[in-house]
């Protein structure tokens, strides 16, 4: 298997450079607040894109890339990344989720050309039904976070994240198979950056993962399942999580719904729960806080990665 390195990284910010959006970042709006990445600004509404991009361009490159095209299963975000990469690549792709998507996201899929398949109620069956198409066609078979090229792509976030806020000490990033934050850790540790990683409480692989010592199947039941809904974190997350710098901490999902309408609240920002997730778990300093949460000591320069914005912003309520 192989280990994800930070010249995977360099390598992937390279090959994607002028395909993805560099990062926006918002700084604090008070003292001893945290920046904010704005991924959710990104091509298809998440760091997502990067992965994808990453994946299809290599395989172009290596002439490995199939007329039956790529075939993905995704809770959503992987999907709609991927449909998009492939329609610039000139392939089909076709895309399973589970029947419980949002709705907003199918709609996105269609609109990208994907052929769309629901199968399921979970992340893990719409793989499984992916798995066999890709048997069947010959289609090249993605992923959504389990793969080197997908956490690669992922992680070059970390150093356009690093110029522009300089003094970076710590990085908090929501988990749930583990891609965005395999990438992201990479980079950080390379650094000798700090990075939080943040998981419903009901929806924990990595955390049972790092308790096990081992990736382990879980059961997932959040407001954030439907892209933090992964059964079991990758390996790659796994060991990246195990390394010196990585804090893992977990958050209910009251504190999650929460922190999603204080970013609608403060800064008219609607993102979907996965990406409150991160931000529910960064108590200010001083704060009288549950141990789950990471508290940042006084002066530490944090950022909180929002990686994504699909989703139907009708609950978010008008302060």
């Amino acid at each position: 298997m192989h280990t994800l390195v930070y010249d995977d990284i360099t390598t992937a910010a390279d090959r994607v450079a002028g395909h993805v959006r560099p990062v926006a970042l918002a700084g604090p709006t008070e003292p001893g607040g945290v920046h904010l990445a704005l991924e959710l600004m990104q091509h298809t509404g998440s760091f997502k894109a990067r992965g994808a991009q990453n994946f299809l361009l290599a395989h172009r490159e290596a002439g490995t890339l199939p007329d039956a095209g790529v075939t993905i299963a995704s809770g959503g975000n992987a999907g709609l990344a991927c449909a998009w990469a492939a329609a610039r690549q000139g392939v089909p792709a076709t895309v399973f989720l589970p029947a419980t998507a949002p709705h907003v996201k199918v709609a996105r899929l269609r609109g990208y050309g994907a052929d769309v398949r629901l199968v399921g109620t979970e992340y893990a069956e719409a793989l499984a039904a992916c798995e066999e198409f890709a048997l069947a066609t010959g289609a090249l078979a993605s992923h959504a976070y389990d793969h080197p090229l997908i956490a690669a792509g992922a992680g070059t976030l970390l150093d356009e994240i690093r110029r522009q806020v300089p003094g970076l000490d710590t990085v908090v990033v929501s988990v749930g198979g583990g891609g965005l934050f395999a990438g992201v850790a990479t980079a950080a540790r390379h650094h000798g950056i700090r990075t939080v990683a943040v998981e419903p409480e009901n929806c924990r692989a990595l955390d049972a993962a790092l308790r096990a010592g081992r990736p382990v199947d879980v059961t997932v039941d959040s407001v954030a399942a439907d892209s933090l809904g992964a059964r079991r974190a990758s390996a790659t997350a796994v060991r990246a999580a195990q390394q010196d710098g990585v804090d893992s901490v977990l958050v209910p999902d009251a504190a999650i719904v929460r922190a999603r309408q204080t970013l609608w609240d403060d800064r008219r920002l609607a993102v979907e729960h996965a990406a409150a997730t991160a931000l529910a778990a960064v108590a200010r300093p001083g704060a009288d806080v549950p141990d789950t949460e990471y508290r940042p000591a006084p002066g530490e320069t944090v950022c909180v990665i929002l990686c994504g914005a699909n989703t139907d912003p009708t609950d978010l309520v008008a302060p």
